[in-house]
């Protein structure tokens, strides 16, 4: 056996790590200051000069920016987005070697009221992101959430894109625009900025219910995600911008990746996390950041002293296994840390990823998901896997005592969304401890015969708006409490939606098919 005091710690030979160069891979001459990978060190110069290419590249690649168009960058006051803005400043300034041709504008959505903050901590935190700002020069719009309470049923609603240019008429909107007072059109909307706007109490207590009528945390950050995208192209669209700039990186969107996944978003993945989303059609979103990671987005950040502004969210001081946003984030980062490609291979896969679904430029606006506009991946036939999944999930609920109170599916005419039927007879919530509440024993005192059960007429609508949504999104709206909470905006667009398909099917005898069209 082995001993305490043996002599054999002379034969035990100490292995030495993976070296790394301590002079810089690109100029060979001055010291590294940082290690992205064991072979990629850098000085401070030339990864100045690296991560500064890397975005110009990103914008210059794709080509979707033209010169002079407006386009709003939304500053969410962490790491990635304030190290975007930065990139756009240090572009459009008078000694950058290519200088970038669009007029940029700056959106934060205060989102204190979704987490809890108080007043003071709100005017604290946009007082410390006006001071960042101010800085750039840059026209900006800071909005509370609670606006998205009282926004148009347009924001659900596709606009009509523009006529899309070719690639080939880039270098002459280029030109053209180098030969007009370019200068003079980059600084023309400087001196506009919005000051915080005064924000009710009682807009704050109805946002607040909206959010925590969602049961999970999941789903709480799921519609905090969907509203906060309804504001920012809201906004652009009111203040006449055309793009919207994110500040997703590298590592958000291989976490993204795989949280959506997990949702039930893979039809959504190339829209959810490609370089530019057109799923608005007028309003355009590029990620320009997405080819950085966090570990590069921090290095750059303490280097060249970029400003950021730590703000609470919804998955602050959560466990790992809160929801699954926080699950999967904490997977990944820990993988990361044991394989440092493990980040780089996700990413790289999400840009071989393309939908099947209709482009949602072109389809039909009862096609697309009520909450995040993108095509409908429940229009399947009933030999599916989403037909099954629904098939067993309604099968599977029963009431109270024990008493199988199942709700069978109907097949709706309009495009193959099942809907919910309640069981006739009896009320749903007549037995002990039912929906009625937590007393038991009474129930609504109706018949559905007789007029329509409470709770029944409550499923028929919950199950009226699951109709138009995604899978995904219909997981987040069965996690929440009632539909009633949702924004003015979404059920007034849905109820448009379940009258034009009653229309429709109503006069179907009547609309000649595709193929009847030569006869």
């Amino acid at each position: 056996m082995c001993q305490v005091d043996e002599g054999y710690h002379d034969r035990l030979e100490r292995q030495e790590g993976p070296s790394v160069s301590k002079k810089c891979v690109k100029c060979k001459e001055a010291t590294a200051a940082v290690v992205i990978r064991a072979a990629d060190t850098y000085c401070r110069d030339c990864f100045k000069e690296y991560f500064v290419h890397k975005f110009r590249a990103m914008l210059g690649k794709n080509r979707i920016i033209f010169p002079g168009e407006k386009v709003l960058l939304a500053v969410s006051g962490g790491p990635s987005s304030c190290s975007m803005l930065s990139q756009v400043q240090e572009g459009l300034s008078q000694n950058a070697h290519k200088k970038l041709r669009f007029i940029p504008g700056i959106v934060y959505i205060d989102e204190g009221g979704a987490v809890g903050q108080s007043v003071e901590e709100r005017r604290r935190t946009m007082s410390e992101l006006l001071n960042v700002f101010k800085t750039t020069g840059f026209p900006f719009h800071i909005v509370p959430l609670e606006q998205v309470l009282h926004l148009p049923s347009s924001v659900v609603v596709t606009a009509p894109s523009p006529s899309e240019r070719p690639a080939s008429s880039y270098k002459a909107a280029v030109d053209h625009f180098i030969q007009t007072d370019s200068s003079r059109c980059l600084t023309a909307q400087t001196q506009d900025e919005s000051s915080p706007p005064d924000i009710q109490e009682s807009h704050t207590h109805l946002l607040q219910q909206l959010i925590g009528s969602a049961k999970t945390l999941t789903a709480r950050e799921d519609l905090l995600n969907t509203l906060r995208q309804h504001l920012l192209v809201h906004t652009a669209r009111t203040e006449g911008y055309c793009k919207l700039m994110l500040g997703d990186n590298c590592t958000r969107l291989a976490v993204k990746l795989l949280t959506s996944i997990s949702l039930g978003r893979g039809a959504q993945l190339a829209q959810d996390t490609g370089f530019s989303d057109s799923r608005y059609g007028d309003i355009i979103a590029v990620r320009p950041m997405r080819d950085y990671s966090s570990k590069e987005v921090a290095y750059y950040n303490h280097l060249f002293n970029v400003p950021s502004v730590f703000i609470a969210s919804l998955d602050t001081k959560t466990t790992d296994k809160a929801s699954i946003q926080r699950l999967t984030e904490s997977f990944v980062t820990k993988l990361q840390a044991d394989f440092p490609s493990t980040v780089s291979t996700i990413y790289r896969t999400s840009e071989k990823l393309q939908t099947a679904c209709k482009s949602s430029t072109t389809a039909d606006p009862c096609a697309r998901c009520l909450l995040c506009m993108c095509a409908l991946d429940t229009t399947v036939e009933n030999a599916s896997a989403f037909q099954a999944t629904l098939i067993s999930e309604q099968l599977s609920q029963t009431k109270s005592l024990g008493v199988n109170r199942t709700a069978f599916p109907k097949q709706s005419p309009a495009g193959g969304q099942s809907e919910w039927t309640a069981p006739t007879g009896q009320c749903c919530s007549s037995g002990e401890g039912g929906a009625g509440g937590a007393g038991g024993g009474e129930g609504c005192g109706r018949t559905v015969e007789g007029g329509g059960c409470c709770s029944s007429a409550k499923v028929a609508e919950t199950a009226d708006v699951r109709s138009l949504l995604c899978y995904s999104c219909q997981l987040t709206i069965k996690d929440m409490s009632s539909v009633d909470c949702l924004p003015q905006y979404i059920l007034s667009e849905a109820q448009k939606r379940r009258r034009r398909s009653q229309m429709r099917e109503e006069i179907s005898g009547f609309l000649l098919d595709d193929g009847d069209g030569g006869d």
